[in-house]
């Protein structure tokens, strides 16, 4: 059975949303390099306060 890990001794990263740390978690184990945001709330918020990629005519 492999050794418990202490929380402290997980690799931490900083939300992209809210500038909050957030540690690693098991479920996020094999894209642990693509994860950016810390809870599915950041992730919303991100999409919805973000501008949209292409620009808009002006009328």
């Amino acid at each position: 059975m492999p050794k418990m890990r202490r929380k402290a001794d997980l690799p931490t990263k900083i939300c992209a949303a809210c500038g909050r740390p957030f540690a690693w978690r098991r479920k996020w184990a094999r894209d642990w390099d693509e994860v950016k945001f810390c809870s599915d709330r950041c992730r919303s918020e991100r999409r919805r306060a973000s501008p949209p990629q292409t620009p808009r005519p002006a009328n």
